[in-house]
């Protein structure tokens, strides 16, 4: 989450009688994350988040992502819930930008994951996938495979800034990544982003997750792979095994992988640090100049590829 459009009192003012949800007490802005403008939102009334969605984010999906919101917590995933208006409208306009107010999920995230967490992320990961088998919208991953070669292109120029030789390695990366990537897996709603500061626990246990605004619909697999890379590396950048196998355990308990799941595993993981890398080294040469935000190491994400480019199979990862 971050702050990159500033709310003035009198449009928070004219917002809030849009809304039956108390008087305002403290609107408080949070400075993390890369992709929208949000705030912590007090009133008389409880704690909310308001977003300004900023210009990465199509003004069109953001039915999907609320709706998506709005589906999952009516079938028992803890996550945030879309407030509607006394009018009935969850999206606003405030500052120019697009808006929405969603509740405040309980719970803080956790910097180090454990053995724990993994494993429960894994279940939480199956929930989310099993109950957005029935939503009726649909929105394709334009940050996979198909969207990578622009990224690519938009860094080139400026890549060995940050490795020397890295333009060199990102192309060779991308051609293999698209002749190998696979077509015919199961697909279904995935959260795309589930990072350590998008899941909150409280005592100990997960208590929701959050920031669905690259929710789309790709390779349930896909989603995996992404929670692994996130969850399952230690500080130096070496793979955690024990962990690995905690959140594939978890999750295979609930939603079983196919066998060309397991076999396309490795290539999966691959493809998603090298998402993550992209989309990291693009932020970092495009620096918003004035934003409340500190844009994340894009050689994290490298350092991961090293591993998955030399990992021997699913036995890698933990996957039997």
């Amino acid at each position: 989450m971050a702050v990159y459009t500033e709310i003035s009192d009198d449009d928070l003012s004219a917002l809030m009688a849009e809304y039956d949800i108390g008087g305002v007490m403290s609107c408080k802005g949070i400075a993390e994350g890369v992709e929208n403008s949000n705030y912590l939102l007090r009133t008389d009334k409880g704690q909310f988040f308001l977003t300004l969605y900023e210009k990465r984010v199509k003004e069109g999906d953001l039915p999907f992502f609320l709706g998506l919101m709005d589906h999952l917590s009516l079938k028992g995933v803890r996550c945030p819930v879309p407030i509607r208006g006394r009018d009935g409208v969850i999206l606003r306009r405030v500052a120019g930008r697009p808006a929405a107010i969603v509740s405040f999920v309980d719970g803080v995230s956790v910097r180090n994951p454990g053995v724990s967490h993994c494993g429960q992320l894994g279940q939480a990961l199956a929930g989310l996938h099993s109950a957005g088998k029935d939503f009726a919208l649909r929105r394709p991953n334009a940050l996979s495979v198909d969207g990578w070669r622009p990224l690519v292109d938009a860094c080139l120029g400026n890549a060995d800034r940050v490795r020397p030789g890295l333009s060199e390695e990102l192309g060779s990366e991308l051609s293999l990544l698209e002749t190998r990537w696979p077509r015919h897996l199961p697909e279904g709603v995935i959260h795309a982003d589930l990072f350590p500061d998008n899941v909150h626990f409280l005592g100990g246990k997960l208590s929701g997750l959050i920031d669905f605004y690259f929710a789309c619909d790709d390779f349930l697999a896909y989603d995996l792979a992404v929670c692994l890379n996130a969850w399952c590396f230690e500080a130096d950048g070496a793979y955690n095994l024990t962990k690995g196998r905690a959140l594939l355990r978890e999750y295979c308990a609930d939603r079983t992988l196919t066998a060309a799941e397991v076999a396309a595993f490795p290539l999966l993981c691959r493809g998603a640090a090298f998402r993550f890398l992209l989309t990291r080294l693009y932020d970092w040469l495009n620096q918003v100049p004035g934003a409340l935000v500190k844009p994340k190491d894009p050689l994290e994400y490298w350092r991961k590829l090293g591993f998955h480019r030399a990992a021997k199979g699913p036995a890698a990862y933990g996957l039997e």
